[in-house]
């Protein structure tokens, strides 16, 4: 049983290449044998008178006899019919052994060809299959400690040369993703760690020896926001870890509907508002888009600036809709918006104090639209009003009347 598929092209290219020696020899001989006798026993009595019956004689079967066959009426001497005779025998004889010869010369040139094609062919398999080795190679190789390997196959457009391609693309996807989920985990870590510390710290030094009823009840409230501000950072990797995994159940989302409660229910003091929202109802799970929402909402605010602006706006149309939040605020480098949108990221180091997000916020955003089908663009808005505008794509909107 061939085990390879180098072995398996071999035998497939090589039994080809046999065969078709092999049909060509067949046909040659097969071609020979028809007319070999005509144009031996032509040469042969090329001195011989021929007329009408000599052209019968060689025309007709090889074991009649000439005295036989003779029309009525027509006598030849025995000088003729025993020339006939002998030109007879001796083109019988040179037919034969012509024949013998060129079979063996046949059968040993098929022999040399098979030998040759089975090694032809193990060659060509050999060239043919040397991406797929060195494919195979590569991933042997591969590890969470060396995803920056690449095929980068030298190659001639073909199929080879896309699956090489296609299978770095995928190396870079994954070199992306463990590196994120790399950043992500030690992120969490040590988001999940600070809170910790300062419950310890609170425990062992604000509550050591006999601490007095004021400070008890001062150590009580920052223990309290503590363990809220871990348990919001817990239900939001939840949240994502959710969104991750897709819809379970889905059905028609008003979404402005969503935006104009989530602004109800979001403090903006000293803001101002500007909602433009047209209906715009999608296929999804209302309770993770309420989430988009409200995460686009407090982002908007909490990055804003005194006496800023908001902006949210709903629109649809025949081939979608969009969901788009701006707000005034800083100034922000369009090179790191995509930085920002990424788990744990800000625009400066987390300070820890109160109503300070966890940084997920955005990648919720993200997160959730992905699950939908949609995409968030992120713009850094110009100077002097500042901030971000962020917006929902969603294609498969379809908008009330």
């Amino acid at each position: 049983m061939l085990r390879s598929e180098r072995a398996r092209l071999t035998a497939l290219y090589g039994s080809l290449l046999v065969l078709a020696g092999g049909g060509l020899i067949a046909l040659v001989n097969v071609l020979l044998r028809g007319g070999l006798y005509a144009r031996i026993n032509g040469a042969v009595t090329t001195a011989v008178p021929r007329g009408d019956f000599a052209r019968t004689l060689v025309e007709a079967d090889r074991t009649s006899v000439p005295a036989r066959s003779a029309p009525p009426g027509q006598v030849f001497s025995p000088e003729r019919l025993q020339g006939y005779a002998v030109t007879r025998t001796l083109s019988t004889a040179v037919e034969q052994a012509t024949l013998h010869e060129l079979l063996l010369v046949s059968l040993v040139a098929l022999a040399v060809f098979a030998v040759l094609s089975i090694w032809l062919a193990w060659w060509m398999a050999g060239r043919v299959l040397r991406p797929v080795g060195v494919i195979t190679e590569t991933a042997r190789r591969l590890s969470g400690a060396n995803l920056h390997e690449r095929i980068g196959l030298q190659a001639p457009p073909g199929e080879l040369k896309r699956l090489a391609d296609t299978f770095d693309g995928m190396l870079d996807r994954m070199e992306s993703l463990v590196g994120a989920q790399r950043r992500f985990a030690a992120n969490a870590a040590h988001e999940l760690r600070t809170p910790l510390a300062v419950q310890r710290a609170a425990a062992e030094i604000g509550l050591g020896g006999d601490p007095s009823p004021r400070k008890v009840a001062r150590i009580r409230e920052r223990l309290i926001a503590v363990a809220d501000s871990s348990e919001h950072l817990i239900e939001s990797l939840l949240l994502l870890a959710v969104s991750e995994e897709g819809l379970e159940t889905t059905g028609p989302v008003d979404v402005a509907e969503l935006a104009g409660a989530a602004l109800a229910a979001t403090a903006h003091e000293g803001l101002t508002v500007v909602p433009a929202l047209a209906p715009l109802t999608v296929q999804g799970d209302r309770v993770l888009l309420d989430h988009l929402v409200r995460n686009l909402l407090t982002n908007a605010v909490r990055h804003n600036r005194p006496g800023g602006r908001i902006e949210v706006t709903t629109a649809a149309g025949p081939t979608g809709g969009a969901l788009t939040v701006s707000n005034t605020g800083p100034v922000i480098d369009p090179a790191d918006v995509p930085r920002l949108l990424e788990p744990f990221r800000r625009r400066a180091e987390r300070r820890h104090t109160a109503g300070e997000g966890a940084g997920l916020g955005l990648s919720l955003v993200a997160s959730i639209a992905r699950a939908h089908g949609a995409r968030l663009r992120a713009r850094a808005n110009p100077a002097p009003d500042g901030g971000m505008t962020l917006t929902v794509h969603f294609e498969a909107a379809s908008a009330e009347a």
